[in-house]
């Protein structure tokens, strides 16, 4: 089995719809994707409907954390969508979207980048608002080569000139209000430092005691020797771990099924999640 538990559509900063991100990942030969929009629900019902033969979808989301002063991502895989205290969790992360986005196009402007709200608000569409829209632009513009060119100390990374704070969940309590949702919780790549600042590994074993299932290890932004660190510190802690691509569609150079996750990891994950279940296809719409 060929198993992509990280993926991204226009729900929230992808550039595939959910219909076209479960026909891609049918096309690139995975036998099950799971659908990870930023603080949103939003693409299931379209992916469930366009979900192709042969193909399973795990429902999810990556959930905005912040520890000690750090972004971190949370992986929440197979929880009930409808859940009142995590829902409204989602909501008050995802309505504090648009007032950052509006933020780093003043602090942008304020630098001399012609950037404008309208231009970023055209790129999300019906999505989220988030970074990497505001980074897209400045690739429309020729501020910066890519969007990857634009998580820097310069423009948007944690920190950086342009880099507005939005209301981020604190991972215990996303840790429980998952678990209280029937859902399985990772941690996305923990060891991703080209994005910034990383949570230390101290603070990984406190989330693991209060309940973490595992950590994302095998990601494009994880070299050989952090995989290996990773898997150590995960089998000390008697964690679970994944992989997958991270897939943004053409917003990122990351394929499907570049890093997949092994089918006895899927299997235990499954297993200990009660909020939602695995949605074999039946051909699509």
């Amino acid at each position: 089995m060929r198993i992509d538990l990280h993926c991204h559509s226009t729900a929230s900063d992808g550039t595939d719809t959910p219909a076209e991100l479960v026909r891609n990942a049918a096309a690139a030969g995975l036998d099950v994707v799971a659908l990870t929009d930023h603080d949103s629900t939003r693409g299931y019902a379209e992916a469930i409907a366009a979900l192709p033969s042969g193909l399973t979808l795990v429902t999810g989301a990556e959930l905005s954390c912040r520890i000690d002063g750090i972004s971190m991502h949370m992986l929440a895989y197979l929880f009930d969508p409808d859940e009142p205290a995590l829902l409204a969790e989602r909501e008050l992360v995802r309505d504090d979207r648009v007032p950052r986005a509006r933020g780093m196009v003043a602090r942008l402007n304020e630098l001399g980048v012609p950037v404008t709200w309208e231009q970023v608000a055209r790129i999300a569409g019906e999505g989220s608002v988030g970074r990497p829209h505001v980074a897209t632009a400045l690739v429309e513009l020729g501020v910066v080569p890519t969007v990857s060119d634009a998580f820097t100390q310069d423009w948007l990374s944690d920190g950086g000139r342009a880099y507005v704070e939005k209301h981020e969940t604190d991972p215990f309590e996303a840790i429980r209000l998952v678990k209280a949702a029937g859902g399985v919780t990772v941690f996305a790549h923990p060891a991703a430092s080209k994005r910034g600042r990383t949570v230390p590994e101290s603070a990984i074993a406190e989330l693991a005691t209060a309940g973490l299932d595992g950590i994302e290890v095998e990601h494009m932004d994880h070299d050989d020797d952090t995989r290996a660190r990773l898997r150590g510190l995960a089998a000390d802690l008697g964690l679970l771990v994944t992989g997958s691509s991270d897939y943004h569609g053409s917003r990122k150079t990351c394929v499907l099924g570049e890093y997949t996750t092994d089918p006895e990891v899927y299997g235990e994950i499954t297993r200990r999640a009660t909020g939602a279940f695995p949605v074999p296809g039946t051909g699509g719409a």
